[in-house]
């Protein structure tokens, strides 16, 4: 959210979509035959920001939806997105690692990965206020992209 809001006052267009709401408004644009306008909307901007891929995984026709948008993007407008899923296991995500690789080489060619280890600010904050309690020793987990 903040390289969002960094980017809209420094004058750039932004968008930002949960990964779920964007392939919801794909589905139904594809099916009301609106698809081509829908892709264009997400195109417009100079920043996407698709937020929680890989928190519910794609049904097989999603993942060609999302990677209609990803190519029409690809070297056109930025894309930032977030996962709580290492690129590794993407192909799971998509159902389909083929449909996967694609999209990933498109979203990683020119692109900065920053990954983020550890708890997210939400449970950092409720650990804070002691309404959970700290595990000794807890497991290392990797956010990318």
């Amino acid at each position: 959210m903040a390289l969002g809001r960094e980017a809209v006052r420094h004058g750039y267009p932004v968008l930002y979509v949960q990964a779920t709401e964007l392939i919801i408004a794909l589905a139904r644009a594809h099916i009301e035959g609106r698809l081509e306008d829908k892709l264009a909307h997400y195109a417009k901007a100079k920043l996407l920001i698709v937020d929680e891929i890989g928190y519910l995984p794609f049904e097989p026709n999603a993942a060609h939806l999302f990677f209609q948008l990803v190519s029409r993007r690809y070297e056109r407008g930025s894309m930032l997105v977030t996962s709580n899923r290492s690129v590794s296991e993407w192909g799971t995500v998509f159902g389909d690692p083929v449909m996967a690789t694609a999209i990933l080489d498109r979203l990683l060619h020119h692109s900065h990965v920053i990954t983020i280890r550890g708890d997210s600010y939400r449970l950092r904050e409720k650990r804070r206020a002691g309404l959970l309690k700290t595990n000794p020793a807890p497991a290392v987990t990797e956010n990318t992209l």
